[in-house]
């Protein structure tokens, strides 16, 4: 799992079949202790309703497609929670 912050959203008219109906976002993965951008931005599904600006829960490779309910589907990564707050103790 990694943390990271919706920066937008991706608009395609067409799509695999087993995605249609899914809403796309590009997240920007966060270093949990300085909070800053850690790497490229990645595209994944969104299986919980964030918005852009929202800081977020993601599951990469085959727990991406378990998240959404499509094993078969050709899903990398999905967004699985939307992150009220977290705290890391030193």
């Amino acid at each position: 799992m990694l943390i990271g912050q919706v920066i937008g959203t991706v608009v395609a008219s067409r799509k695999h079949d087993r995605l249609v109906g899914s809403k796309i976002q590009i997240v920007q993965p966060l270093s949990p202790h300085t909070r800053e951008a850690e790497g490229g931005p990645i595209v994944a599904v969104d299986a919980v309703g964030a918005g852009v600006g929202e800081q977020v829960l993601v599951v990469t490779g085959s727990a991406a497609r378990v998240a959404v309910d499509k094993p078969d589907s050709p899903v990398d990564a999905t967004i699985i929670g939307i992150i009220d707050q977290f705290d890391i103790e030193e």
